[in-house]
Formats: C-alpha cells, sequence, structure tokens
C-alpha cells in the first residue's frame, strides 16, 4: 500500500498566518483608546486592522486570492474566541485585593456593548473579504501596481468598515454623521502612509522565506 506524501505548507503562510491570527483579536482591545496624530483622530485598533488588511493581500499575492479568503474566514476563530473569553474574565468574580484603579479600569476596557461586538466581527468579515476581493481583481501587471493595489483596495474596504462598524454600534444612539466621516478620513490617509509599505514588506519577506527555505534544486529552478 503506498503511502502519499504529507501536504507541506509554504513557510511564509505559515508565518504569516500566526502573525494574521495575533492580529485578529488585538484590533478590538487597542480599539478601547482613541489617537490623535496631528488633526486626525483614530482608535488605535486600526493599525493591527491595517496589518491584517497588509497580510491578506499580501497572501493574494503570495499565494491567490483562495488562500487568502481561507485565511480571513480561519481568522473568525481567534475573533470570537477572544469575545468569548473576555465575556468570561469579566463574568468572574474580581479578586477585592486588585489594584482599585484596575479594577476600575479593566471591565471598560475589555467590555463591549453587544452591538459593538457583533459590529466587529460583520465589519472584519466584510471588509477583510473586500479587500482581498479588490487586490486580487486589479491587473498585477508583473507587480508594478503592488503599492497602489495595495492602497486603493485597503482605502475602500475601510470606508465599507467604518460604514458598518459605525452603524450597527451607534445608529439611534448617538449622532454618527460626523463621527463616520472623520473616521474614514483618517483611516483612509493612514491606509495611504501604512499599507502600501506593510504589502511589500510582507511580500518581499515571504518570497525570501520561502526561496531560502526551498531546497538547492527548487530555489535554484
Amino acid at each position: 500500500m503506498a503511502i502519499s506524501s504529507p501536504r507541506t505548507l509554504a513557510p511564509s503562510l505559515l508565518l504569516f498566518a500566526i502573525l494574521y491570527g495575533g492580529m485578529v483579536p488585538l484590533g478590538g482591545f487597542l480599539g478601547a483608546k482613541q489617537v490623535a496624530l496631528g488633526p486626525l483622530a483614530v482608535e488605535a485598533g486600526i493599525f493591527p486592522f491595517l496589518t491584517l488588511i497588509a497580510i491578506s493581500s499580501g497572501i493574494a499575492e503570495l499565494h491567490g486570492r483562495v488562500v487568502a479568503d481561507r485565511l480571513v474566514r480561519l481568522g473568525f476563530i481567534p475573533l470570537i474566541l477572544a469575545i468569548l473569553l473576555a465575556l468570561f474574565v469579566l463574568w468572574l468574580p474580581t479578586d477585592p485585593g486588585m489594584y482599585e484603579p484596575a479594577k476600575e479600569a479593566f471591565p471598560i476596557i475589555v467590555g463591549q456593548s453587544w452591538r459593538m461586538m457583533a459590529a466587529g466581527i460583520l465589519a472584519y468579515g466584510v471588509s477583510v473579504s473586500l479587500n482581498v476581493w479588490l487586490f486580487s481583481r486589479m491587473t498585477a501587471n508583473n507587480g508594478r501596481l503592488l503599492p497602489l493595489r495595495g492602497f486603493v483596495a485597503a482605502a475602500l474596504s475601510q470606508i465599507v468598515d467604518t460604514l458598518i462598524f459605525i452603524t450597527v454600534s451607534f445608529y439611534g444612539v448617538r449622532p454618527i454623521g460626523e463621527l463616520m466621516l472623520g473616521q474614514m478620513v483618517a483611516k483612509v490617509v493612514l491606509s495611504a502612509v501604512m499599507v502600501p509599505l506593510l504589502v511589500m514588506a510582507v511580500v518581499a519577506i515571504g518570497r525570501r522565506v520561502d526561496r531560502t527555505s526551498a531546497p538547492a534544486g527548487e530555489a535554484q529552478a
């Protein structure tokens, strides 16, 4: 009976899948802080989220849209588990001896309304999937348009992300027009600054890792 050889996973895919899985829940927790970048005000979760955008685009470039879409879908696992674990920890009784400022701040930072949790899950799935689709649909042109493709896909997906998250989280609770516009502008600007460089870095590192990890014969081919 013939034994089939085990399926191998590209080293770059393994590397960036681990990084991707860590960034998914981090975005939700860092979003508790609003940062001021000159005239721009944006929640800090945008930084890991733009890293997710760049990694998903880089994986689409290196391994194809199907693999990138699968990575996005698998990202729901750490996202939902992080939410469930946060709810469980909040449910557990607090040690009376816990440092008082931390005791007061922890539920505010970690706890979110069910609307915000649902908004985060929905916005993640739609916006990152849209990013992969847009990035893959644009002509590769031998890689010369890689930074532009990364920015356009990121900017459009971030606009959609903002529409979904703010509408689901705050519609009927507070005015959302000005908040939505400000977040869109800030996210598009940050997409222009960060994403092209991050996408190029992901692709360059991925190709180098795969090349150096390949057998000598394959590396020379």
